[in-house]
């Protein structure tokens, strides 16, 4: 009996290294695919940062990474409620990763920036586990989850190898090689209109606590914004971006994706916006036809990608 809890013991050791991949895990068979549940990618404040892997039975090769993110929140309800949508990628042999972060209010969003540039490590450090080649990650989400997986896309937020931990999958690169995601804020600074700051938005009061600036000055405030806008990130060194953006979306205007898609095209980086008239903050087919549109984007660039 005593061995057998010592075995236990070393096992789950195993299954909490970060280097390492888990040793127990909980695989459940779903339609065409095996999920794999409540992987570890990290810790944070004595918490477990976890994703889900939806790994097809043919994996050809292409890891999305999925950001489950909607006011820079995350939890895994967001996983029961949309898992039967994923499909759209797993049918096609792309293996998903259900990312979820640390949620403000506890953790402010350049915080929730690190949690996910630490999930797409992990997938790096992991891709072979999962049938994955490390070099075809593509990353997307909706809404918050679009803001992050442009922070992922430009580089924003992302800290020196140096200047974390000496832990192996912090050593490797969080940079993915295609972008496909929905309405993201993308200029916190420019919010609708020049010069008007997301957090001077009286109709989004509720997500102004993830940025904690109530009692700075207005230039301390500009600086903030600006350190957290994808757009100001923009470069040569870029992957394709696709962004798809409703046109009566009154949470993150329209010409957020505009703006953001028009300065990546003058970088020479191949990008496209696809409006949806009427659309508002998500569509009726944003989780039905509209993802195979993502999957689509994701096998025209990782595909052969190297």
């Amino acid at each position: 009996m005593k061995h057998c809890i010592f075995v236990f013991f070393l096992a789950l050791i195993g299954c909490i290294s970060f280097g390492q991949a888990p040793i127990l895990v909980q695989e459940s068979k779903i339609e065409g695919a095996t999920r794999i549940r409540d992987v570890i990618y990290g810790y944070k404040s004595g918490m477990a940062l976890t994703m889900d892997v939806l790994k097809p039975a043919r994996p050809n090769g292409i890891g999305v990474v999925y950001l489950l993110s909607g006011g820079w929140r995350s939890d895994h309800s967001m996983i029961e409620k949309r898992l039967r949508h994923f499909k759209y990628f797993t049918d096609r042999g792309q293996t998903v990763f259900l990312i979820i972060h640390g949620s403000v209010p506890k953790f402010l969003i350049n915080e929730v920036i690190q949690d996910v540039h630490r999930a797409v490590r992990f997938v790096r450090y992991h891709a072979t586990d999962y049938g994955v080649d490390p070099n075809r990650l593509g990353v997307s989400g909706m809404s918050s989850g679009g803001h992050l997986s442009l922070s992922i896309g430009t580089g924003l937020g992302k800290l020196s190898l140096s200047t974390i931990s000496n832990d192996p999958v912090d050593q490797v690169s969080s940079q993915v090689q295609a972008v496909a995601c929905f309405f993201p804020p993308t200029d916190l600074v420019n919010y609708g209109s020049p010069e008007l700051l997301f957090v001077e938005q009286e109709h989004l009061k509720r997500y102004h606590p993830a940025f904690a600036v109530d009692t700075k000055t207005r230039e301390e405030k500009r600086k903030v914004m600006q350190e957290l806008s994808p757009i100001y990130a923009i470069s040569k060194q870029m992957p394709p971006i696709l962004l798809l953006h409703g046109t009566q979306d009154t949470i993150v205007p329209l010409e957020q994706s505009q703006r953001f898609i028009a300065r990546v095209k003058e970088q020479g980086v191949p990008a496209q916006l696809i409006i949806h008239q009427g659309g508002e903050h998500g569509w009726p087919e944003t989780w039905e036809s509209d993802l195979n549109l993502l999957a689509d984007w994701f096998e025209k660039y990782l595909l052969g990608s190297k």
